[in-house]
């Protein structure tokens, strides 16, 4: 005959094991300090020196060139065709907004003037050249 065990000695456990959320809480901390940096800065850039005053960044859009000379707005490539639709668009739809240009310091003055002319076309008056700021200050 089996043995029978008694119910009444059997308790429920009526706390929340702590372990499990805070290994959870630590992954999502080390994942968000590992992947912030790469949000920041979403296309490596050789940024110019240079000093300028701060804008507002609430209605802002960011045109990109790298070295290779791909274009990026707003971090996602495109085209030259792709970049004077999208800017002719938003230059009817929002004079206001400001068009922010970062280019790498290697290239040439010429690529730098076709995103300028872009925007001048676009009817967009709000630009600024990204630079980084001088050393020590």
């Amino acid at each position: 005959m089996p043995q029978r065990t008694s119910m009444s000695t059997l308790r429920e456990i009526s706390e929340i094991n702590m372990t499990p959320l805070m290994d959870l809480t630590f992954i999502l901390l080390i994942t968000f300090i590992i992947t912030f940096p790469l949000i920041e800065q979403g296309i490596p850039l050789n940024l110019p020196r240079g000093e300028a005053a701060e804008l507002d960044e609430e209605m802002t859009r960011t045109i990109s060139l790298d070295i290779e000379g791909a274009l990026y707005l707003d971090d996602h490539p495109v085209t030259r065709d792709e970049l004077e639709q999208a800017m002719g668009t938003l230059g009817r739809a929002d004079p206001n907004v400001i068009v922010l240009v970062r280019a790498d310091e290697e290239i040439s003055y010429g690529r730098v003037a076709e995103i300028m002319r872009i925007l001048h076309d676009a009817g967009i008056a709000r630009m600024g050249l990204v630079t980084r700021p001088e050393p020590g200050r």
